[in-house]
């Protein structure tokens, strides 16, 4: 008998909502809060807000958009961390009494494994392409840097993480300095496509294992900046492309590093990325090149799977649900998830 799981993302600034069937994706409906472009950065107050507004109508619509019925869902998965309280918390509660209106059990997922697990989000019965395992995955987004050595569905372990910045925080507040609007990432993606990443060089920290390090880096950038700036005050305006690609490769340069050694010592070939940064270009372009180049089997999500989404929640559900991994209604959500 099939398995339809409903899933609820709201763990930082889009309410999603997803329906998923035996791994098959029916859809994923995402809302975006465009209030915090005007504040440079997400507000969480306004995130909860917003996540009341637009939970109902995105579970609405993803539910029809699936060609089901309530009667037809097997369990309600969400995300119960990590993220901001109050928007998690609107998402837990909307999960709880969905499950108790209808008579669902209910399924807490880490936003962190479900985006490792968005690589087996299918979408037909025929797709076969996701990982086999054990494989690394390079997980980068805004809050979080970590290599993960993926077992199983349910059985990763974090090998190598940031022990202070994350990647995509090192973006987005790079490109502040800069004065590029929120969010800065995607901005700097696109300006690298057209400078020479050679052009600068920027501090790369020297972190032992396979753990990351992004403060340094955030630090030399804000006095590149402040010197080259003492001399020209246009310097950034006239060479923007330039620092975009310089900084981007710097980036890259740090997390692939690490990525190549865990490798190397495990002796793992199957790769892949997942995380919001996984949508940078340069990034899933420089995988792509050490594929040929180490003889790897990588994978690279979906852009509709990198950033947050319920689909990703759902494919863990599924796999709990598979397991009977259920929770009852005094689960509570958590800011800072254990991994």
């Amino acid at each position: 008998m099939s398995v339809i799981i409903l899933g609820i993302e709201s763990s930082c600034d889009d309410t999603s909502a997803a329906v998923i069937k035996d791994e098959v994706i029916l859809s994923n409906v995402v809302a975006n809060q465009d209030v915090h472009q005007a504040y440079g950065g997400v507000v969480p107050e306004l995130a909860s807000r917003a996540h009341q507004q637009n939970i109902i109508p995105v579970v609405d619509k993803a539910i029809h958009d699936a060609g089901i019925t309530k009667d037809q869902i097997a369990a309600i998965a969400f995300t119960r961390g990590p993220g901001l309280m109050g928007s998690l918390l609107v998402g837990t509660s909307f999960a709880k009494g969905f499950a108790l209106a209808n008579d669902l059990p209910l399924i807490e997922v880490n936003h962190l494994h479900a985006h490792v697990l968005a690589h087996f989000i299918k979408e037909d019965e025929q797709d076969a392409n996701q990982p086999k395992f054990p494989f690394l995955c390079l997980l980068v987004s805004g809050g979080n840097s970590q290599i993960v050595l993926v077992r199983d569905h349910l059985n990763m372990e974090i090998i190598g993480q940031t022990i202070d910045d994350a990647a995509g925080e090192a973006f987005d507040k790079c490109a502040k300095v800069m004065g590029l609007p929120y969010p800065g990432g995607p901005l700097i993606d696109k300006l690298a496509a057209e400078g020479n990443p050679d052009m600068f060089s920027f501090s790369k920290p020297n972190i032992p294992d396979y753990n990351y390090s992004f403060s340094g880096l955030k630090t030399s950038f804000l006095y590149f900046l402040r010197d080259e700036l003492k001399k020209d005050t246009d310097f950034i305006e006239k060479n923007k492309k330039d620092i975009c690609a310089s900084l981007q490769k710097t980036i890259i340069d740090v997390l692939m590093k690490k990525l190549i050694l865990a490798a190397k010592d495990t002796g793992i070939k199957e790769v892949a990325l997942a995380g919001g940064v996984s949508a940078n270009t340069g990034l899933r372009d420089r995988l792509t090149n050490l594929a040929d180049e180490l003889g790897w089997k990588t994978y690279i999500p979906k852009f509709a799977y990198t950033t947050d989404n319920a689909a990703m929640i759902a494919i863990n559900g599924y796999y709990k649900y598979l397991n009977r991994e259920f929770v009852n209604q005094e689960v509570a959500p958590f800011a800072r998830l254990v991994f």
